[in-house]
């Protein structure tokens, strides 16, 4: 693709997330998009062949986004608990920044779930694969005492899904539940953190 194509395409996925932010994912429409910038639904189609992908595209560019920043983190040369910490602090700010506080972003993400799976899966065995070698890591380095780092990686991830999901987030946000911080502390008792040097 030339950079001009790839100009356009990335216009189009902006433009069609400033339209789910302002006014939603269904309310939003092909014409919409083309309109705003001033070219035809036909040509958008060039780049996307339905809505669906279209919507498919806002929502991997901001799992690449998350993406991008948690393995900045984890490339860190720091203890594995803190690097973890942070990688889920981050993941959780993200998220609440770019879902909770644009609820109209709530029905693009749902649409995804539902349309786009195999998108949304794939973002998450790549987040699952950096706990991993985060939780491996600090095993090897005698932070962590988990038997089966496998295992534990997907338990890390289902306890702080609440802290990660854009619905769950919103929905959860009235209940008694611990913050962010508490919760990422109560993972890295299960997971038996020692901190480096410690007896």
């Amino acid at each position: 693709m030339s950079s001009p194509e790839r100009d356009t395409r990335r216009e189009i996925i902006e433009t069609a997330e400033g339209f789910f932010r302002q006014i939603g994912y269904q309310k939003t429409t092909v014409a919409d998009i083309a309109k705003s910038l001033r070219m035809s639904p036909a040509n958008v189609y060039r780049f996307f062949d339905s809505k669906k992908a279209i919507n498919e595209a806002v929502a991997e560019r901001a799992m690449v986004e998350l993406e991008a920043a948690v393995h900045e983190i984890a490339a860190r040369k720091r203890p594995a608990a803190e690097r973890l910490r942070e990688v889920l602090l981050a993941s959780h700010r993200l998220n609440a920044a770019r879902y909770v506080e644009h609820h109209h972003l709530h029905e693009m993400f749902a649409c995804a779930m539902e349309e786009s799976w195999d998108v949304v899966r794939g973002h998450i065995e790549r987040y699952d694969a950096v706990l991993d070698a985060l939780i491996r890591e600090g095993v090897a380095g005698g932070e962590f005492t988990v038997a089966e780092p496998a295992l534990a990686t997907r338990c890390v991830r289902t306890a702080f899904v609440r802290y990660l999901h854009p619905l769950l987030m919103s929905q959860c946000a009235a209940l008694p539940s611990p913050d962010a911080e508490a919760m990422i502390d109560f993972i890295l008792i299960g997971l038996g953190h020692r901190p480096k040097g410690a007896a």
